[in-house]
């Protein structure tokens, strides 16, 4: 009996002291962490988060945004459709710091001129988001991510007291100009990215927007403002620095020499079955079949997601899903008539993509120019072999 009511008193005090919020210290201090681009894709934009530091209550934690948990049911189902849940992290600043020193990464540290009631406010808001009940939160990639995050989060729990300005260095950039920056236009990453993202992303950023960037958030911190007059950021720190290493583009696996060399298969067979005469089947069933599984593709990203940035993607114009449905007629000896139009409208559309790239609606993946060409030229030779027919 004794032994029960004794521990009935130990639950009863952990849970009374757990349960209560932790005062911040008047000396504890609240940065935002920048972290440099990592090597993966995943990793080629950086990352924000709080650092909370208070040596008098042994507080010295890490609250970020945008993890996942690979145990979700459905989890690349959710991914794809852009329903997946993310979570808010909490880490120990010591395993936070082994963590992407181990991997290389620069560390920048920007120690928040925040009151005591600020600093409160804004810690008690992270302990309270990183309840189970809180934590989790659909991912946008452009308008609530890590960085964005880190953003909001500062303006609400400061009442909207922060004043980012315009950098005089500033420089109008669409968001897609502002992912080329973080993955190079010749490179696996930036195609895929290309090729998934619509026309949506190809509109300009406002200065604000472009903090959905960890480097931007860095830098519009560093020139913000509070409470009108006072500089947002009281001290920036370069806490771990990447040690440069050599590092070498592979030019023969990019996607323009990669798709390079299929381009010019395609147009050698071309060039072949022009002097021939004859029209290699096994070509032409295999660019419509992969062209109609791509636009498919595509457009169940377009229209079947919650994805906001695979919106309106003419790569439509190229990848055309009508491909799988006409593909019957390029085993036939003898076209259809309507096949012979259908060809040259797979022309035009070609065409028209060229127009759009031209005047900026969308900007598609150099690597496909070789793919395109080659498309167009067969497209051509099809409808001049049908015709004759």
């Amino acid at each position: 009996m004794k032994r029960n009511r004794l521990l009935s008193l130990f639950f009863f005090i952990t849970v009374s002291v757990f349960g209560q919020q932790i005062q911040l210290s008047p000396e504890a201090n609240i940065s935002v962490l920048t972290i440099g681009p990592g090597e993966s894709l995943n990793d080629a934009f950086g990352h924000n988060a709080f650092r909370i530091n208070d040596s008098s209550r042994g507080i010295d934690v890490v609250f970020g945004y945008g993890e996942y948990d690979f145990d979700t049911p459905y989890f690349y189902l959710k991914f794809a459709q852009g329903k997946l849940n993310y979570l808010i992290s909490r880490h120990s600043f010591s395993d936070f710091y082994r963590f992407y020193s181990l991997y290389n990464r620069t560390i920048q540290e920007q120690v928040l001129n925040l009151s005591s009631d600020e600093k409160q406010h804004l810690y008690d808001y992270l302990v309270n988001n990183y309840k189970p009940e809180n934590r989790k939160y659909l991912y946008d990639f452009f308008y609530d991510n890590c960085a964005t995050r880190i953003r909001d989060v500062a303006e609400i729990t400061v009442k909207n007291n922060i004043e980012f300005s315009k950098p005089s260095n500033f420089e109008p950039k669409t968001f897609r100009q502002l992912i080329h920056e973080h993955v190079g236009l010749n490179t696996w990453g930036s195609f895929g990215i290309d090729m998934a993202l619509g026309s949506v992303i190809d509109k300009q950023a406002t200065p604000y927007e472009e903090m959905f960037l960890p480097k931007y958030i860095h830098q519009y911190f560093g020139s913000a403002k509070i409470h009108s007059s006072e500089n947002l950021v009281s001290r920036s720190t370069v806490i771990y620095q990447k040690r440069e290493q050599k590092t070498t583009d592979n030019f023969l696996l990019s996607p323009l020499m990669v798709i390079g060399v299929i381009a010019i298969l395609i147009l050698y067979i071309t060039y072949r079955d022009f002097k021939n005469k004859r029209r290699s089947k096994w070509l032409d069933i295999s660019l419509f079949a992969i062209t109609g599984v791509v636009g498919i593709i595509m457009l169940l990203l377009w229209f079947a997601t919650d994805h906001t940035a695979t919106a309106k993607n003419y790569n439509l114009l190229w990848a055309v899903p009508l491909n799988m449905l006409v593909i019957g007629q390029l085993f036939k000896t003898q076209v259809k008539n309507w096949f012979k139009r259908y060809i040259k409208f797979l022309i035009i559309m070609l065409c028209l993509l060229a127009m759009h790239w031209i005047i900026g609606i969308q900007i598609y993946a150099i690597g496909l120019i070789p793919l395109l060409l080659a498309l167009l030229l067969r497209y051509m030779y099809l409808h001049n072999y049908f015709s004759k027919q």
